[in-house]
Order: structure tokens, then C-alpha cells, then sequence
């Protein structure tokens, strides 16, 4: 039985496709069902929908469903169509007619709606906390390695001396960047769609202004239109906002398989955190970041889809919608993954030592020597000129002991307490304490 059908069901063949893949994604999404239904239930009291004894009876048949809920005693039952369904059918079921009363001033389309605002919400504090860690380690891996060079590289190709620890800071400071991204999908996320009903409101005087902190959402779609066409903005907004940090995971990634190839052997991982081959007992393959790399790639995909599944979808709630659920519950999963596992292979991390004294990476010091040659007052073409048929003569012998790199973000200067402050503004961004405040009151 569905909360909307009559007397005459669907066929099975419709149910079945229409319902896809909704039940694994709604047992994710039913605590936060539950707290959006307790937000909305206060609120029909204070607007004469609810008794004050009916709240108190809803409130605590909702924290009941909450606390099963969070011990894994919850399911839909078969014929339940959804969470919201099985919730409600939860509530008649034990304390009768006032759980019919529930629904009252909203629509599944605006309690979908919060549900995955406030899970949306949730999954990204997971993402900030988890970025957080690997940031931390690489900021630690940076000061630790500062002294350690490396040859850097531009198309592939040996370029100038780099260090580990301006390779390490690098991605630190990207991660910084990324929660920016992801800044811009939580404020969309961290808006109130509730009383938006099936998009144009009710004719109940709904208080959506309590709801909204009841929730402890920062703000709320104002337009009621709008609220239900956040749909499909906030998952695509979301979809860029991973993407971003799966490039720079993958872009470490590559980095590494690269780096622990023989050819460079500039990284090393113990035996234990690498994998062999089944005829080649030397092997030693770097499986793990291979699979980082294979994923963060998936998710950087998931923006293309999420933008095709939208395309030309006019205004209102479409079913469509539905598979949104289907990129991006994943994606996050994934995403959390790939972020945990570089912080657990990266503490185990091993830098060869003394790689830029050798003879072989003599030509990464062509810009150094220039350099010096300009600091003694020859013109840079000239400077430039001159090393550059030396090493065509093979007659170039740089001191490859000193560097000189002293300005801001180099090798002699990484910059890394201006990369904390930008990860620590990042993160404070994201107020999650509003939120755990909001959910300690409506839970309590």
C-alpha cells in the first residue's frame, strides 16, 4: 500500500521500474526523514494542526523510529513503498489516527527534499573531516621532506629542481581550494525547502521559518518554485565539488605509480601495502593507488551525468530526479574512500634520499645557472644562450648542492603556515556546530 494509491494499484512491472534502486538510498536517508518529520510536527502545533498531547505523542514515537534507527533495527517492509511511507505506516500502526496527521501541510516532493538536504549536509561534513586528516599529514610529510629534492617536470619532460616538500604542500593547498568547491554545494544544501509541498506552497499557514531552525539550515528557499528546483542544482553543484577533489587525488595518484616505478624508484611503500604478480616475484605494484586513480576518475565523470540527466527538464519535480540519487549517493562513498585510503598508504610513505646529486639530473640546474649568470649582469638571451651550448657540447657542470629559492611558495620557502591558515578558514566555514546544536534540541 502507497501513501498516495486508492483502490487500484500499479502493475508490478511499473512498481518495479519505478522504484529502481530507491530502497537502498532510503534506508540512508531515514534518520534524516525522521528529524524532518519531527521539525515539521512542531511546527503543526504551533499552527493548530496538532494538539499540544499529539506532538508530544509524534515526538516521541519519532525519537523511538530515530533510535531504531541508529541500532539497525529499521527496514521497509515489503509493499512499503519508501522511508516516508514505512515511517508513517510506523507511527498509525503504534499510536493510531494521529500518524495519518503527520503529512498535513507537505508533500512527498518537499519531505524528499529535506531528507537529502540534510543527508547531503551530513555526507559532506564526512568529506571535510576525512580532508582534513590527509591534509594534515601532507603538511607534515612537507615540513618533514622540505629538504629532500626531487627533478620536477613539465610535458614529462626533466625540467628544474623541485623538493618533496613542495610536492607534498602542493596538494595541501589544493585541498584547501577544493573545500571551496564544496563550501558552495553545502549552502545549497544547507537551505530549508520545507513547505514547499509539491512546489507552489499550501493553504495552511505554515511557519517555515521555525522549521528552518528547528533544523538548523542557514537559510530556506524562499520561493516555493525555487525550493523544488534546487533539486537537481544542488546534486550537479555537488557533483563539481567532488570532482574537484578527486583531481587532486588523482593527480597525486598518478604521481606515485609514476614515482615508484623503477625508472625513478623516488618513493618506496613497505611489501605489506603492495600487491605481486602471480609469475613475477619481483613485482611490487602500487594497486592501491592504481584504484584511487580508476576511481577519482569515475567521480570526476559523475558532473557529465548529473548535467545530462538534467538537460532540458522544465520547471517543477520530474522523476527523473530519482537517478540523481543513483550518482551521487555513490560518489560520496567512493570519494570518502579514495580520500582515507591516500592518508593510510601516505604514512607509510618512504622518499629516497640525495635523488638530484646524481650526474643523470645534471640539466634540471640550467635555470639555476642561467640565473646566476643574469644575477651577474648578463642580459637573460645572453645567459640563456650561453648554457644553453654548454649542455649541447656537453661541457655543462653545474653545482648541484645549491639552490637559492627564497620567495614565497618555493622550494626554500613552502609557505606552509599561509596553507594552514587557508585550510583553517576552509573548514570554519562549514558551520557544523549550528547543526548538532539544532539536532541536540529537536532529539534531545
Amino acid at each position: 500500500m502507497k501513501l498516495w494509491q486508492k483502490d487500484i494499484g500499479s502493475k508490478k512491472e511499473v512498481e518495479h521500474f519505478t522504484i529502481g534502486r530507491d530502497p537502498e538510498f532510503d534506508i540512508v536517508l531515514a534518520p534524516f526523514d525522521v528529524l524532518g518529520s519531527m521539525a515539521h510536527a512542531a511546527m503543526l502545533e504551533t499552527i493548530g494542526l496538532l494538539t499540544t498531547a499529539e506532538n508530544q505523542t509524534l515526538q516521541k514515537g519519532l525519537k523511538e523510529i530515530y533510535a531504531e534507527i541508529s541500532e539497525g533495527k529499521f527496514s521497509i517492509a515489503p509493499g512499503v513503498e519508501d522511508v516516508h511511507s514505512q515511517v508513517e505506516f510506523l507511527l498509525t500502526e503504534r499510536f493510531g489516527e494521529v500518524g495519518k496527521k503527520l503529512h498535513s501541510g507537505r508533500s512527498r516532493n518537499d519531505q524528499v527534499l529535506v531528507d537529502l538536504k540534510l543527508f547531503y549536509r551530513s555526507a559532506i561534513r564526512e568529506l571535510v573531516e576525512e580532508s582534513q586528516e590527509l591534509f594534515d599529514l601532507l603538511i607534515e610529510l612537507s615540513e618533514k621532506h622540505k629538504g629532500d629534492l626531487m627533478p620536477g617536470y613539465t610535458h614529462t619532460q626533466l625540467a628544474m629542481p623541485s623538493s618533496f616538500g613542495l610536492w607534498f604542500g602542493s596538494f595541501a593547498e589544493g585541498l584547501t581550494e577544493d573545500l571551496g568547491l564544496l563550501k558552495a554545494a553545502f549552502d545549497l544544501s544547507n537551505k530549508n525547502p520545507l513547505g514547499s509541498a509539491a512546489g507552489y506552497g499550501s493553504s495552511f499557514p505554515l511557519n517555515r521559518t521555525l522549521t528552518t531552525e528547528l533544523l538548523g539550515f542557514a537559510d530556506m528557499h524562499h520561493n516555493v518554485i525555487n525550493a523544488q528546483n534546487s533539486r537537481g542544482k544542488t546534486e550537479r553543484t555537488l557533483a563539481f565539488a567532488m570532482a574537484g577533489i578527486a583531481g587532486t587525488l588523482n593527480k597525486l595518484a598518478t604521481d606515485v605509480c609514476l614515482f615508484m616505478n623503477q625508472h625513478f624508484a623516488f618513493i618506496s611503500f613497505p611489501d605489506d601495502l603492495t600487491t605481486g604478480s602471480s609469475i613475477m616475484p619481483h613485482k611490487k605494484n602500487p594497486d592501491v593507488f592504481e584504484l584511487i586513480r580508476a576511481k577519482t576518475n569515475q567521480i570526476q565523470g559523475v558532473p557529465t551525468t548529473v548535467s545530462f540527466l538534467l538537460t532540458n527538464m522544465s520547471t517543477g519535480y520530474h522523476r527523473d530526479m530519482q537517478l540523481l540519487k543513483e550518482e551521487i549517493f555513490p560518489a560520496f562513498d567512493k570519494l570518502k574512500s579514495c580520500i582515507a585510503m591516500s592518508t593510510f598508504m601516505l604514512k607509510s610513505v618512504k622518499i629516497r634520499q640525495n635523488i638530484l646529486q646524481d650526474s643523470f639530473y645534471k640539466h634540471v640546474f640550467s635555470v639555476e645557472v642561467v640565473n646566476e649568470l643574469v644575477l651577474k649582469g648578463v642580459p637573460f638571451r645572453d645567459a640563456y644562450k650561453e648554457v644553453g651550448y654548454e649542455i649541447e657540447a656537453d661541457q655543462f657542470a653545474p653545482d648541484q648542492n645549491q639552490l637559492n629559492h627564497t620567495h614565497e611558495g618555493s622550494i626554500g620557502n613552502l609557505s606552509l603556515t599561509e596553507i594552514q591558515t587557508k585550510m583553517h578558514q576552509a573548514t570554519q566555514a562549514f558551520d557544523f556546530q549550528k547543526i548538532d546544536a539544532a539536532y541536540k534540541k529537536l532529539i534531545g
